[in-house]
Parts: C-alpha cells; sequence; structure tokens
C-alpha cells in the first residue's frame, strides 16, 4: 500500500514533487495523483490519527476496494454528478454502466450492488446522497404547528406569531419566518422572502392542503387558488399540492417544522419581542445557527451542502417580486362597467351580462373572460363612484355622442361639404354650446340613413330657403328629397319600360305612312 500519510505530511511540509518521490519510492506521477485527489476532497493535514494510510485510500480511492473483485470499478464522482441533471436516475446510470462493461469485456455490478456502493459513498463522502432528491427539484413549504408570541407594548397581552418554514429536501436548507396571520397574503409574502433567502427558485412547489393555496382537492382533481398558481407562474415552478392526509409526501418539511420548533422557535421561548420586526431579526439569527450546525453523522452543514450541492441547480429569479394580485368574479352591467370596490371599470359592451373574473393589484385592475383578457384599467382610489371607460368599450352610437367637441363637429361637417360646414359653424354660433353638440349629433346619426351627398344637398337648400336653418328642417329636407328621389326613379323606370315594351300607335300608323305596317 502507498504511504499517503507520508506524502501528505512531506507536502505540507513543503517538500517538491521529487524529493517526495525519492523519500517514499513512488513515482512522480502516483505522488501528483495523490495530492490532487487530496486538494479536490478537502484533505489537509496536520491528519488525524485514525486517518490511516487505509483509510485515506477508501477515502481518495473508494474505486479500488472494488477492484480486487474483478469487476468493472465505479466512477462515483461521476455518478454522483450525473445524478444532479434534470431526469437522469440510477437506473439510467447503471443501464449505461452495463453497457460499458460489454465493451470491455468486464463483469458489471447489479443494480442492487450499484446503488448500495453509491449510497456507501455519498454518506462518506458527499454532504447530499441523491437517490432520494435531486438538487434544485424541490421546494416543501408549510406552517410550524408551534407558535411564537410578541408582546403589545400598550397592554403586555401576548399575541401570537405563527412561523412559515420552507426546507430544499436535497441540502436540507431551510428558511424560517414569523407573520401574525397565516392569510393569503402571509403565505404569499412568505414564499417571496423564501425564494429571495435561497437565492433562487425550484422546479416543483410542494405545500399543503391549505386554503391559502388549494381550493379543492381530490382524486379526480385539484384546483389551485388563483394567487398562487399565479405566483408560481411569476417563478416559473409547478405546484404539487401533497394528498389530504399524507404528510409523508413532503417529509423534509415536516422533519423541519419539529427541528425548528426545537431549535429556534423553544430556544426564543424567553425572549421578549414587541413587534413581529424585532421577532423576525431573533429568529433570523437562530436560522442561521440552525442551518450552520453540523451534521452528526456526515460532514459539513445544511449551509454548506446547499453551497456545493445545490446551488447551482436552483432557477434564476425574475427581476422583481411577485405583487400579490386578488381575484373577483363579476357580472359585467348594461353601461358596460363592472363595479370594484365602489369603483366602475369598463369591459366590451359585448360582454354585458356576461360572468367576468377581475385581477385586482395595487395599481392594476385586469378584466378576464374565460381566460383572456379583455380589458385592463389603472386602479381607481379616492371618492367612490369615479369611472374608468375605454373608448373603445363603447357601442356606436355612444362613440358618437362622447366624441362631440366643436373641433370634431367641424372636422366631421368638412367631410360632407361645404354647405354642411356652414349649417355646423351657425349652429356653434347662435346657441350655448351644449344644445349645438346636441343638434349637431342629431345631424350626424342622419349619416346612417342618407349618403353624404344628400345631407349637403339638403344643407344646401336649407341655406337657399332661411338664414336660420335647423337641424329639424334638413332631417324634413332629407326625407321629402329620398321621397322625391323614389317618384322620379320610379317614373323614370316606368316611363324606359313603355318605350321599349308597349304597343303605341302613332298618327304614321293612321295615315297610312308607316313603312312597317
Amino acid at each position: 500500500m502507498l504511504q499517503y500519510s507520508r506524502i501528505l505530511r512531506l507536502k505540507e511540509e513543503g517538500f517538491s514533487l521529487r524529493s517526495i518521490s525519492a523519500s517514499t519510492g513512488n513515482s512522480r506521477q502516483k505522488v501528483t495523483e495523490v495530492i490532487e485527489r487530496a486538494e479536490k476532497k478537502g484533505l489537509k493535514g496536520p491528519l488525524e490519527e485514525e486517518m490511516t494510510d487505509k483509510w485515506i485510500e477508501e477515502f481518495l480511492f473508494p474505486e479500488k476496494s472494488l477492484e480486487a473483485s474483478g469487476r468493472q470499478p465505479l466512477n462515483f464522482d461521476y455518478i454522483h454528478q450525473e445524478l444532479a441533471k434534470p431526469n437522469v436516475t440510477l437506473s439510467l446510470l447503471h443501464h449505461e454502466y452495463e453497457a460499458e462493461c460489454r465493451m470491455n469485456k468486464k463483469v458489471p455490478y447489479s443494480y442492487r450492488s450499484f446503488v448500495r456502493h453509491y449510497s456507501n459513498y455519498a454518506n462518506k463522502h458527499k454532504a447530499t446522497l441523491r437517490i432520494r432528491r435531486k438538487p434544485g427539484e424541490i421546494m416543501e413549504v408549510d406552517w410550524a404547528g408551534s407558535t411564537a408570541f410578541i408582546i403589545d407594548r400598550d397592554t403586555g397581552e401576548k399575541l401570537k406569531a405563527y412561523v412559515f418554514v420552507a426546507t430544499l429536501p436535497c441540502s436540507q436548507l431551510s428558511y424560517a419566518e414569523a407573520t401574525l396571520s397565516m392569510n393569503l397574503s402571509s403565505w404569499i409574502t412568505a414564499h417571496n422572502h423564501a425564494y429571495a433567502y435561497f437565492g433562487g427558485s425550484t422546479q416543483i412547489i410542494i405545500p399543503d392542503n391549505l386554503k391559502a393555496s388549494v381550493t379543492k382537492h381530490t382524486l379526480r382533481e385539484l384546483v389551485l387558488n388563483p394567487t398562487y398558481r399565479e405566483m408560481a407562474d411569476h417563478y416559473q415552478t409547478v405546484v404539487m399540492p401533497a394528498r389530504v392526509g399524507a404528510p409523508k409526501d413532503k417529509p423534509s418539511v415536516e422533519g423541519s417544522v419539529g427541528v425548528i420548533s426545537t431549535w429556534i422557535i423553544a430556544a426564543l421561548r424567553n425572549t421578549q419581542c414587541f413587534s413581529i420586526e424585532e421577532l423576525n431579526k431573533e429568529l433570523s439569527e437562530k436560522l442561521e445557527e440552525f442551518n450552520q450546525r453540523a451534521f452528526t453523522r456526515k460532514q459539513g452543514s445544511r449551509l454548506s451542502a446547499f453551497e456545493e450541492e445545490e446551488k447551482f441547480a436552483l432557477s434564476p429569479l425574475p427581476t422583481t417580486f411577485y405583487k400579490m394580485s386578488e381575484w373577483k368574479t363579476a357580472k359585467v352591467r348594461p353601461d358596460y362597467h363592472v363595479s370594484v370596490d365602489s369603483m366602475f371599470y369598463s369591459a366590451p359592451y359585448e360582454y354585458i351580462n356576461r360572468e367576468v373574473d377581475i385581477r385586482l393589484t395595487d395599481n392594476l385592475v385586469e378584466i378576464y373572460f374565460n381566460h383572456m383578457r379583455v380589458a385592463s384599467h389603472k386602479r381607481l382610489y379616492g371618492k367612490f363612484g369615479q369611472l374608468s371607460t375605454v373608448h373603445d368599450h363603447m357601442p356606436d352610437n355612444h362613440k358618437l355622442y362622447v366624441d362631440q367637441t366643436p373641433e370634431n363637429a367641424k372636422e366631421w361637417a368638412e367631410g360632407i361639404g361645404e354647405n354642411t360646414v356652414k349649417v355646423v359653424r351657425y349652429l356653434l354660433e347662435k346657441a350655448p354650446e351644449r344644445l349645438a353638440l346636441q343638434s349637431i349629433f342629431s345631424l350626424k346619426k342622419t349619416e346612417r340613413r342618407y349618403s353624404k351627398y344628400e345631407i349637403e344637398r339638403a344643407c344646401k337648400m336649407i341655406i337657399s330657403m332661411t338664414a336660420r336653418p335647423t337641424v329639424k328642417s334638413i332631417q324634413t329636407l332629407l326625407a321629402n328629397n329620398k321621397k322625391s328621389d323614389a317618384e322620379q326613379e320610379l317614373k323614370r323606370k316606368t316611363e324606359s319600360t313603355n318605350k321599349n315594351y308597349g304597343f303605341i300607335r302613332g298618327a304614321g300608323y293612321y295615315g297610312g305612312t308607316d313603312k312597317n305596317e
């Protein structure tokens, strides 16, 4: 067996590779390999008594203990690295290992032995065992069963504070935060803070079946709280609630809840805090101690395991926290508005009497129909009864009325003709603006039944008849002109028909001069 301890001790004392090789009788290549493995695995002097050459060999070269069996040795570092990748499993790696053995004409280990040897290696040399959980895959969340307390400064009364707990099962790193309630707002805020603490998001969130996370959960149907689902979409993660009455679906957070109840909540039992901010400051200090406590059966701590084994696998966070929204249901009123907190917001008039979903944030109101957004408004505050109306949401006749301004009226008249412009200007000059605009609005509505030519002709005729034209007289002229034009058209068609197809005998016939007879 190589003199591993001697090689490492001489290296620690500053001897060159050539000197170590000459002193131990090993090649410089072998000495270099031992030193590089030791540096990679963090083995440094001074060595403890139990770190014999055999122990060091098993630590640096665990595959050597398997070579004596005559089977293809296992590359444990490669297996551990590959298991961190999405969808890679031990069964897939064992299948690839068997294919490699067939190529090298070696005897492979069975799957059971393959898993056992990897488990022994990971338990001894790694902070995490990736058979159970992949790094960055899951975050388990729950409320702690035990509660903390703050003291009311005025009354001295103890107020309950509920502790939110989030755990990453791979590294067992945990986050905890106290809130004064377990409502939806506290639940979402705690998630935001947990993701900020971890520095990234996981692929899956596993909560309990709280009202803040799940609306309905049966064997056939799962309905998430819409706000919680929206938060998950913001962080590009998926919510997979634990089955009802199945705490084993989230064992890591269940275990962390018990440990945190002891090492954090119970540890603060004699600490007096007078605000939730003070309590969370104390809780944060205890949380750091908890995450940095050394594991009892393996090297490292929760924090070191996270830094080395899991942090790299978390998804990057969005540039901003998720801003909590509230969802409501309402019916679009006949005036194509919905009522939200005594304020009124328009929706397209086609949705009158339809049920719509309304998403509320601090500064935005969005209206959805069948999961499709149909309207968006800036949220109104202040005096009740305010209106937010989008012009495009109005029916055409409402648009015509709302669009009535002196400038718009003149612009419309210019599109008809010069005589219409004269009539509009006269109305604006001789009557109060509001009454004038109402009259012009009535004139504009005639465009639905009459052409621009007919309106311009009627205005020309009324100007020639009187110096005080009115919309009523123009409407009468339009109707009379329409009737007159129709009569003339009928007469013209009748004459044309008689001329082409009638049996008319003129003077030529009776005088005997018609050559065709």
